[in-house]
């Protein structure tokens, strides 16, 4: 077996969003894909000689990286905190913002701060892990901030920051 070093722990934070697409992924593995793998894997046993079966190792293979996916999904959840309200302080970027950031050129952009499990940069959606993440923590409307990236140093103005409600609460106000 290949040594892996550990990978660094994300943040345990995620939207109600999110937590659904785990737990849909962790069911559908689960209930649905882990037993037609184990049926194909029967099925390819029963043909004889396991040795030369490319279907039987490809399936052993599959099932291997199925129940790792599996088990971490699970460990994953456990622990997860789901963020579904707004910050008491609605005014600063925390977790589940929406923030609109502006640079040198005038140039804006926005993105919503999310656990390290849901971040999708084609959807705005960034990892509260990232540098650009850590760096928004707790800035309010019209802080400066400065990321390193690989081109050098990127500055960016806050000019915007809301918060979507969850679905069945009211403003709080």
């Amino acid at each position: 077996m290949r040594y892996r070093p550990p990978q660094p722990k994300g943040s345990k934070f995620i939207t109600p969003e999110g937590a659904k697409k785990l737990k849909d992924e962790l069911d559908y593995l689960w209930r649905v894909l882990r037993p037609q793998v184990c049926q194909a894997v029967q099925e390819a046993a029963a043909q004889g000689d396991r040795s030369e079966n490319a279907e039987y190792t490809y399936g052993k293979r599959q099932l291997r990286e199925i129940d790792r996916r599996v088990r971490f999904l699970r460990q994953r959840l456990d622990g997860m905190v789901i963020v579904d309200k707004p910050p008491s302080d609605p005014s600063r970027v925390f977790f589940g913002a929406w923030v609109t950031l502006e640079d040198e050129e005038g140039a804006q952009v926005e993105y919503r701060i999310v656990g390290p499990d849901e971040f999708d940069v084609a959807r705005g959606y960034i990892s509260m892990d990232s540098p650009l993440g850590r760096a928004l923590m707790r800035k309010t409307i019209d802080d400066e901030v400065t990321v390193e990236v690989p081109g050098g140093t990127k500055r960016y103005f806050v000019v915007a920051i809301r918060y979507e409600q969850a679905e069945g609460t009211g403003s709080g106000e």
